[in-house]
């Protein structure tokens, strides 16, 4: 009788722990302290159930009157790793889709800039690089360097300054994809507390929207987002991403603000919106966010569910990208179709933390 209540608790323990794990959102868990870091994980955490399987089926062994509780464990924890796994297949692992030439790519621009008046028109796609840069880690001609390889018409660089922005415009406008340079800091004290975005000059002439000081309405809390307006309202607003990140004593910060970037992300905006950053959150997070069917914040699909590539890690850049967390996204309004969308493993020696994304979005009707 003892064994089985024994076998009973465990059991029903165990399973509490890995169904909040696995899917927080039906307990409306998922931005909650530990909970939300675990989440991020779902790679890592296939990678320790199965350990945990292996040492359960040594003690499977050698423990005879442990056996059936033991056995129940590890149904349990196959039954958690299955899940896991079906979540990051569904999301989407990505492909091996190989880098650009970064000469042939500016060779490319400069004969695209001669050219200009005939390229551009409404039904134009737009390709989106996200990099959060360490604070100006890979430097401005490496950023520059892959902005021309993936032809980017819109760079949101979270912690990377002014001046390096500027440093970058200059390098792309020497390979013929000029660029205009809109930075907001809440201080120079710290470069992580600068988000820099450039904007191509073939998308139109386009003002900062977004408040210099942190906080709601106005912006995000701790790190500075860039809103940036079509002057004519003729296109997208576009917006840099930087969320704080969930570390224990900025819960409240990162709770406000993924919700004030959802009331971002709205269908009412004309030309809709494409905002690229470093949110650190997951899909995950987003959950309860969602205002539209399809969308994960406010009315923005990601592009990388959208293109099969939902599960690739971003953070951190050592780590393999299936172990590693997808925090950094690309979401745009339903306005907009998603072509493509990645995670760049080619720059995981720059020197950021980070993974630059990138994605092309080709406006609806």
């Amino acid at each position: 009788m003892f064994s089985f209540l024994f076998r009973a608790v465990v059991g029903l323990a165990t399973l509490a722990i890995l169904t909040v794990l696995a899917w927080p959102e039906l307990f409306g868990l998922q931005n909650t302290w530990v909970v939300a870091h675990a989440v991020s994980f779902r790679g890592l955490a296939v990678v320790v159930a199965v350990a945990l399987l292996a040492l359960l089926a040594i003690l499977l062994l050698l423990v005879r009157p442990l056996r059936r509780t033991t056995a129940l464990l590890m149904v349990l924890l196959v039954a958690f790793g299955a899940v896991n796994t079906g979540i990051l297949l569904h999301r989407g692992l990505g492909s091996a889709a190989a880098p650009t030439d970064p000469a042939a790519a500016a060779a490319a621009a400069a004969d695209a800039a001669a050219t200009t008046d005939l390229a551009v028109d409404a039904g134009a796609p737009i390709t989106v690089l996200s990099w959060n840069t360490l604070g100006d880690a890979p430097g401005a001609d490496a950023i520059a360097e892959l902005a021309l390889a993936e032809e980017a018409d819109v760079l949101t660089l979270p912690e990377t300054t002014e001046e390096t922005g500027v440093l970058i415009a200059e390098a792309m406008r020497a390979a013929g994809r000029p660029m205009w340079v809109h930075t907001v800091s809440f201080d120079l004290i710290s470069k992580a507390r600068s988000t820099t975005l450039l904007i191509s000059p073939d998308l139109g002439d386009y003002t900062v929207t977004s408040a210099e000081g942190s906080g709601p309405p106005g912006n995000t809390n701790v790190l500075p987002t860039v809103i940036a307006a079509p002057v004519d309202g003729a296109g997208p607003t576009i917006i840099a991403v930087h969320a704080v990140a969930p570390i224990q004593w900025e819960m409240s910060n990162w709770r406000s603000d993924l919700d004030w970037l959802a009331e971002q992300c709205s269908t009412s905006s004309t030309g809709g919106v494409i905002m690229a950053g470093d949110f650190n959150a997951t899909v995950d997070h987003f959950a309860g966010r969602a205002t539209s069917d399809g969308a994960v914040l406010g009315d923005c699909r990601d592009a990388g569910l959208v293109a099969g590539a939902g599960a690739v890690g971003t953070w951190p850049a050592w780590a393999p990208t299936l172990l590693g967390t997808p925090i950094d996204h690309v979401l745009a309004t339903p306005d907009w179709q998603v072509e493509r969308m990645r995670v760049i493993g080619t720059e995981d020696s720059a020197g950021s933390d980070h993974r630059p994304v990138v994605a092309t979005l080709t406006a609806i009707g």
